[in-house]
């Protein structure tokens, strides 16, 4: 444990993503099984405890540490674990050896309750300030080391001299400590089996579409479909099972046991997860009722019920299709849809267009009466095979301009992680009635001069405070971008932002000036 905790701790302060991989191969290579395997399910963040939870490290809190005195410090360090770590009252007249990484998981996955506290008030009295931090994060989930699963998938491809896209394909055949994958990359062992198993198979991207390549689209040479505002998915049904992941992997079958359910069928389709009601599309505010919900009840999935409008097909019929040409693949998707006539699937339709004009009119469209569900349009060249990743000059995304509002500043709030030292999480409103209503978050979108200069300005316009939140003088004017509004009853404007991001910082502009309510709900209105 003690040597993760280090490598933990070298992840957070490294900036450099070659400096990161090389921290990640050295470990890889040095720290034999199963640690290893299990260190990378804990960067990975597949592992889940039923009773190791923030919850139970509150309760320690709450015995150990002077309240007040841990309100104060978390609001000045900014992030819970780090909190814990420094402050814990350590009696111990020195530091033990820490036990294994696979003691440490199997106890907490193992034991009850009552057991799991007292072994975790054990190793926090036995364990270093880095390594009670690390011990925590076990328990939160919330590492924020600036290494994502992808950046993980990329350093184990480094290690191993493989194709980032081998290391998808495997991920889930491949199960913690991951023993047969690292026997894999050492050339020890073949690759892991994946004939029997559920997988993901990397997706193929888009570039976004610029002028220059505007000029290359002809509709001889491309198709074009709108570019629908829902999550990507992969729908996997295969002899050995059916699952649902996002784009980058995850598995989401869980969440959507409706589509599990209207897979019935042997292919690997590429699509769109959205919402439909009386067979019309519905906002992606009513999609996200859905999300991050692992087991949705019965009345959720009957109000919200999933569809997948399909873009593409990987494999049908155990036929792969992926090195066929788009034309050749969308033909025979055709045929294969109109015989299935599958329930809870559409088949994405194709926009005609005719040459560069026509192409921009239907952009144009979008953008002066938008739909709810439509953010832009697809380009695909016609003769693309579906390769993993984003290849140069096959996909291209032309998405409409976002809606701008300008908002006054409310209240800011620490960041975590890298930006716990400073205010990076700011609310924002718009009047009504000569007051102003919170319509929204934003935590990026800004440079990192702009992040020092409103830090600084929060610390000196703060007019009150409270817990790690401080509410500012409704001075300052930030031009907020977002792709859509919807109704909200959660917050006291009434209305949420889709996507909200700081586009620009009006130090120029009176609040005052600031926009009213009634743009929204114009907006809105527009898109209904």
């Amino acid at each position: 444990m003690r040597e993760l905790a280090e490598l933990l701790n070298q992840l957070y302060f490294t900036y450099s993503h070659l400096e990161k991989i090389a921290l990640l191969k050295s470990y890889f290579a040095r720290i034999p099984d199963p640690e290893r395997g299990l260190s990378i399910a804990v960067i990975a963040g597949v592992l889940n405890f039923k009773y190791f939870k923030r919850t139970l490290i509150q309760e320690l809190v709450e015995e150990f540490i002077d309240p007040i005195l841990f309100r104060l410090s978390w609001d000045y360090v900014g992030d819970f674990s780090e909190t814990v770590a420094l402050l814990w009252p350590n009696q111990m007249p020195h530091f033990e050896q820490l036990p294994s990484i696979e003691e440490i998981v199997t106890t907490f996955s193992s034991s009850d309750k009552s057991a799991i506290k007292n072994y975790l008030l054990h190793l926090l009295n036995t364990a270093s300030q880095n390594e009670r931090w690390a011990i925590i994060k076990l328990g939160t989930g919330e590492l924020r080391i600036g290494v994502s699963q992808r950046f993980l998938k990329q350093a184990l491809a480094e290690y191993g001299g493989k194709e980032i896209s081998e290391i998808e394909e495997v991920w889930h055949a491949v199960k913690p400590p991951y023993e047969l994958l690292f026997a894999w990359l050492e050339n020890t062992a073949p690759k892991p089996d994946l004939v029997n198993s559920v997988n993901f198979h990397p997706v193929m991207l888009s570039h976004p579409l610029d002028d220059k390549s505007l000029l290359k689209i002809h509709p001889d040479d491309f198709f074009a479909e709108w570019k629908y505002d829902g999550i990507r998915v992969q729908a996997v049904s295969t002899h050995a099972g059916r699952a649902l992941f996002s784009r980058t992997g995850d598995d989401i079958s869980k969440a959507f046991p409706d589509v599990i359910l209207n897979m019935t069928f042997d292919a690997i389709l590429d699509g769109e997860l959205v919402v439909y009601h009386n067979d019309n599309l519905a906002n992606f505010n009513d999609l996200q009722q859905r999300l991050n919900r692992k087991t949705p009840n019965k009345n959720l999935v009957i109000t919200y019920p999933g569809h997948i409008i399909i873009y593409d097909a990987l494999m049908l019929d155990q036929i792969d299709l992926r090195h066929e040409p788009l034309i050749k693949r969308r033909a025979i998707l055709q045929t294969w849809f109109d015989v299935k006539k599958l329930k809870g699937f559409s088949l994405s339709p194709l926009v005609s267009f005719t040459d560069e004009a026509s192409l921009k009119k239907l952009r144009e469209d979008i953008m002066n009466s938008p739909h709810p569900s439509i953010e832009g349009l697809m380009l695909k060249r016609k003769t693309s095979p579906y390769l993993a990743g984003r290849p140069t000059g096959h996909w291209y995304k032309w998405k409409r301009d976002p809606f701008l509002v300008d908002a006054v500043l409310m209240y800011a709030q620490r960041g975590s992680g890298r930006r716990s030292s400073y205010y990076s999480d700011f609310t924002f409103g718009l009047w009504f009635e000569k007051q102003l209503l919170p319509i929204g978050k934003a935590y990026f979108g800004f440079t990192d001069e702009e992040l020092y200069q409103l830090d600084k300005w929060v610390r000196t316009h703060t007019v009150k405070k409270f817990g790690p939140v401080r509410e500012v003088a409704k001075e300052l004017v930030l031009e907020i971008a977002f792709d859509a509004v919807q109704k909200s009853t959660r917050h006291k404007s009434g209305y949420a932002l889709r996507f909200p991001r700081i586009h620009r910082i009006r130090w120029d502009k009176p609040a005052l000036e600031a926009d009213q309510m009634d743009v929204l709900a114009q907006l809105l209105n527009s898109l209904s």
